[in-house]
Parts: C-alpha cells; structure tokens; sequence
C-alpha cells in the first residue's frame, strides 16, 4: 500500500494514511504508525501530533486510536523529547512533548475505561518526569492535568498513588506555579521561548495576547495541581503529608484569578480536607485559615459555600468547634438567614443548629470562657433574633403591622440625622428601627442593614460594614443580589485591603446595575459603569493580580530598550491629565427609602484614585532581576542558537 501520496513531502503522512477508503486497512496503518512513529526522525512529525491533538480534542470519547495504540505511542514521544535533546532541537519537535501529554490529557478526562487503557500504556511514568520540570511549565501544566484525569478515577488513582512523590511534586507545584510562569516567561519580553508564545497565542501573536494567556495558563497550572491534590486529600492516609502548615495556610490565596471561576481553587482542597476527621485539627489550628475562610463564606465568590461548609463541619467536630467558634461565629451569624446555598436547601437552619448548640437557654461556662465580648454580643443579639421570630408566628398580624410603621418612622428620622451630617446619631436610629422590625419584613429590613453599612463606611467601621452588607444580601431575594450593599461592601473591603474579595463584589455590583431598567440617563449615556466603579475595579485587578507576589520579589516585566515602561515625567503628565477630569459622586440612591451619598465619599473617592496613582509610581521601580529560562537553558549550550 502506498502510504503517502506522491507529492507529499513526508513520508508515512499520517493525514495520508488517513485517507485510505478501506476500515480494515485504514485501522491496520493506523496502529502501525502509532507503533513506527516514536522510532522515526523524519521532519513533519508534528503536524501528524498536532492533527491528532485536534481530534483528542474534538472527539475525547472516540475509542478507536486507543484502540489502535495512540496512549503507548504518546508515551513514547514524551521520553524520547525528555531523553534526545538532538531530536528535540530539530526541525519543530520541541511542541511534540506538549501535545503528546495534551493527548493523554484529553482522552482520559472522560471515559474511566480510557484511563484504564492509559495506565496500562505505562504514560505515568512519562507525566511524572514533565512533572518533575524536566522540560518547562508548558509542558508541565498538561502533565498535571492528564494526572489530575487518571487520579479521579477510583481504578486508576491506584496507580497514581503509587508514585509518592506525585503528591509532593503537586504540592510544589501549585506553591510556585504563579512564580514559575512570571519567571520564566511573563517576566522578559525579549527572553520569551518563541514556541510557548505560538502556543498561548496559537499563532495570534502579540505582547498582549501572550501575556493575558499567560496568566491564564498559569492560574490553570495552580488549579490543576490543586485538582490533582485535592483526589489524595480524600484518602485520609495522605492527609500528613497534604496538612502542612505552610501549604495549608497558602490553600485561601490560590484562588485561580478570574478566568478560572468554574474551579474549586484552594478553599475546595480546604473542603475536602475539613470533610476528614484527621485534616480538621490541623485546620482549626492555623487562625490564619479561618480568616480567610470567613471572608470567602461573606463574599460573593463562586466558592462561598465551600467556606461555609468548612466552618459548619468544624464547629460540628467536638475536638475542634471551641478552637474556631469565637471567630466562625462571626461570619456565620450574618449568613444565618440565607435561605440556600449551593446544595444546602435549609442552610439556616443547619447556621441557627450549630451556632446556638451549646448557648440556649444558657451557654455553658466552657464556650464562655472561649469567646470574646464581640462575639458574645453578636450571639446574644442571634438568640434574640430567634426568639422574635418564634414570637411573631403567634402575634396578631395587626400588632406586626403596627410594629413596621413604627420602624418605618425611626428609619426616616435616621435619614434626617444622615442628611444633616449626623452620621453616628443615623446609625443609631437604624439601629432602633431594626429593633423594632419584624423578622419578616425582609424588604424594610435589606434598606435599614444597607443604611446603617452606609454609615458604618462614613465613619470607618469596615467590620460593621461588611456585616451589615452580607447581612442585607443574605435577606435579599434574590441572595447576594442587592446592587447597594455589594458596592457598600466592596469598599469596606477595600478598606482592610481585601482586594480580591472587594474586587467579586464591584463586578457582581456592575453585573446587577446592567440588569436593572436604564434609566433616561443611563440610555443617554449609553449604560457606560460609572467611573467611580470603573476606578475601583481597575484598582483592585492591580492589586489582586495572579503574578503580584511573583513580580514584588523578582522585579517587574523587563522590557527591551524601546520601552513599554513610563518614565517618571510621562507618569506625572498622567496624572495631571487625571486631576483634571471632573470627580464623580459616589453612588446616589435612587430609591426614596435608601439614605443617599454626601461629600465624605466623594473625599474617600478621591483618596482611593490616589493610592492607585502612587501605585503605578511604585510598580515602575527597579528590582532585583532574576533570569528567566532560555532555550540553552532547555536544551543546553550546543543548541544555544535553535530556532525554537
């Protein structure tokens, strides 16, 4: 059979084997290619592995190349780049590693009986040397997720596990992935390996492109690796290993930037963790993790529930709920009346049970003697939150009503004492008209937490703010969809520097505003976010960005001597150019019920534009430079001069 046509430049052409008309035929050439090609060292291989990435792809359920001996052929070609660094370096064979693990990857990601034949192929091995860094971050963020596949399944973790040091290498792996990439590729424009350029950007080149798909990449190769994780965290025998105190405290900060919302990031490798008796201990006992899984169970982040499951799972556990009831307490009370959360139907209920366990009728000396003022004060409050809700069900609903129109009175003279300035005497009154509102006038109640948080921000109490906020979004219904209190909180949270967190908010406030009716004024100027907002969520993408961390200890992007970095005078025609646009108000309530903006946030408006403006001065610093990878470095000192 002729197996090429006769004007194709490469002999044995898989595309040109592709073409024969007969199944049998067709299958029989197939599988001895695949048996063939790791042996060869003709040009134009990777075309044929590039064509067979498309189709893995495209079609990840198709059986018939594993059938046919693609796993063992993948397998093959990742040692032969990791061991024939003079093959690597030829014609374009320095992509075949990456696709070939790409491959693996993506037919195992669905078919258990897949991963069973990929195992039996013997391509562990192979991914566990890209693992092991012994190419570069491209071709390890494809090995970690072909492991990440093998591992979920219960047939093939096995074999998995079997290579103990596929724990640690991950583990390593999703400390430094942000470091990596920032170092080795993001970091020198002039020093990026041209073949990781073509494939972040697949040929659509620019300094743009490669950068923002860096960032991608990276915040993958982190998630990955914590996927990977978080199938050992599961097997408590792996548990000592993963509950490290300094990777554990590190687990809140991975949280894959936003073009990886659908991951569980770290706090879902927290998750599983609090699931097992053993890795609860360790949790409790960093103060530093239930911090953070505080803020992320009050935000509006994708994994809010996660947190909350961890701090319910705690509190539940004998030998760990006194270690972190003072500060769970804390966060849990002003998410007590969501109604649902993710899977949790009931969530308050299951909120209300753990809270008040061991505090009604009375709490007991022991927890006493393991809470603070603060949060004693707060349970006391929650307690007599209960008991009103309890006595409301048996009241006249005349005497409720009267209740209300009384709440409703105080709350207009706490406007009056917001509009004349008197901001601690407004929160008072709220305040009083909570007190007098019943539970179930969920609306009234939305507008007196939004207002009291207003005021909390005037007077610099974020703590108070975020409360009162994540309290109004957890009445609100819809949950965490009141536009007011996401911008309110979004700013308390900017004050204690949780940029992140304050960053999920402003976005979520701006996706509520554009679903809401424009207004005349909003259709004229055509729905733009206003610039207060946009200066917000500008400022904290900066502070939150993936490569922060990476580019304070390393140095910032190097760029060639044509620039791309602002001189110190350019900056400062910037800025003059900024003092001159006119100031926006912060946000004026449009509703007759919510109290409105004065002067003071315009100065906090002002001020927060000039941390943003020191900011930039500060990231065009000179730092320390530290060398990123070249390809001598990949393939060594005799292919210095490699085209790829």
């Amino acid at each position: 059979m002729e197996r090429h046509a006769p004007d194709c430049p490469y002999p044995g052409c898989f595309f040109c084997v592709m073409k024969e008309t007969n199944p049998t035929k067709r299958r029989a050439n197939v599988a001895k290619f695949f048996k063939e090609l790791p042996s060869q060292n003709e040009d134009g291989q990777v075309l044929a592995i590039s064509g067979l990435w498309n189709t893995a792809m495209a079609h990840p359920n198709d059986p018939e190349f594993i059938e046919l001996g693609i796993f063992e052929c993948m397998a093959q070609l990742i040692w032969k780049g990791i061991e024939d660094r003079h093959w690597l370096a030829q014609d374009q064979n320095i992509y075949i590693p990456y696709y070939a693990a790409h491959i693996i990857g993506s037919y195992t990601m669905n078919m258990e009986e897949f991963a069973g034949q990929a195992v039996r192929a013997g391509v562990i091995p192979a991914l566990v040397e890209l693992l092991r860094g012994r190419l570069t971050w491209v071709e390890q963020r494809v090995a970690v997720r072909a492991l990440g596949h093998l591992a979920t399944y219960d047939s093939t973790f096995p074999a998995v596990a079997a290579h103990r040091d596929i724990l640690e290498l991950s583990i390593q792996l999703a400390i430094d992935a942000l470091e990596i990439v920032y170092t080795h590729f993001l970091q020198f424009v002039d020093k990026r390996m041209s073949y990781h350029c073509d494939l972040l950007t697949r040929g659509m080149g620019g300094l743009e492109m490669e950068s923002r798909k860096a960032e991608e990449w990276a915040s993958q190769l982190q998630c990955w690796s914590l996927q990977l994780i978080n199938c050992f965290a599961f097997k408590e025998e792996f548990l000592p290993t993963i509950c490290q105190t300094d990777f554990l405290g590190q687990l809140p900060s991975m949280w894959g930037g936003l073009v990886n919302e659908n991951s569980p990031a770290g706090v879902g490798v927290l998750r599983t963790i609090c699931h097992q008796r053993l890795g609860r201990i360790p949790v409790a006992e960093c103060s530093g993790i239930i911090e953070a899984l505080c803020n992320i169970a009050r935000s509006s982040d994708d994994w809010q529930y996660m947190a909350v499951d961890c701090l319910v799972w705690l509190l539940q556990d004998p030998n760990t709920r006194l270690k972190v009831l003072d500060k769970a307490a804390i966060a849990l009370v002003d998410l007590a009346e969501l109604p649902s959360l993710g899977e949790h139907k009931r969530l308050g209920e299951v909120l209300t049970s753990v809270l008040l366990e061991d505090y009604i009728p009375h709490p007991s000396p022991t927890v006493i003697a393991h809470l603070s003022t603060r949060t004693r004060h707060l349970l006391d409050e929650f307690a007599a939150l209960r008991k009103k809700t309890k006595w409301e069900r048996t009241v006249p609903k005349e005497d409720l009503q009267i209740k209300q129109a009384a709440a409703l009175v105080v709350k207009l003279e706490g406007n009056s004492r917001f509009s004349a300035g008197d901001i601690g005497g407004a929160a008072a009154k709220y305040s009083e008209a909570l007190s007098l509102c019943p539970v179930r006038a969920k609306k009234e109640r939305v507008v007196l937490h939004s207002n009291r948080a207003q005021c909390h921000l005037l007077l610099h109490n974020a703590e108070g703010a975020i409360s009162d906020t994540t309290r109004a979004l957890s009445i609100h219904n819809p949950v965490n969809r009141h536009s007011k209190s996401l911008w309110r909180r979004a700013q308390a949270y900017e004050l204690l520097s949780l940029h992140k967190e304050s960053l999920l908010d402003a976005i979520m406030f701006i996706n509520e505003c554009s679903q809401q009716s424009a207004s005349e004024s909003d259709l004229k100027s055509g729905n733009k976010v206003p610039d207060y907002v946009e200066r917000l969520v500008k400022k904290q993408m900066q502070a939150s960005w993936l490569f922060k961390d990476a580019a304070v200890k390393h140095g910032d992007i190097q760029y060639d001597e044509s620039g791309g970095v602002d001189s110190e005078e350019e900056l400062e025609a910037e800025e003059a150019e900024e003092d001159g646009d006119d100031e926006s108000e912060w946000e004026t309530a449009s509703e007759s019920e919510e109290v409105g903006v004065d002067s003071k946030e315009s100065t906090y408006n002002q001020e927060a534009g000039r941390d943003l403006k020191n900011e930039k001065r500060l990231s065009t610093r000179n730092h320390p430079v530290f060398k990123g990878m070249t390809l001598r470095d990949l393939l060594g000192p005799q292919y210095e001069n490699a085209s790829y």
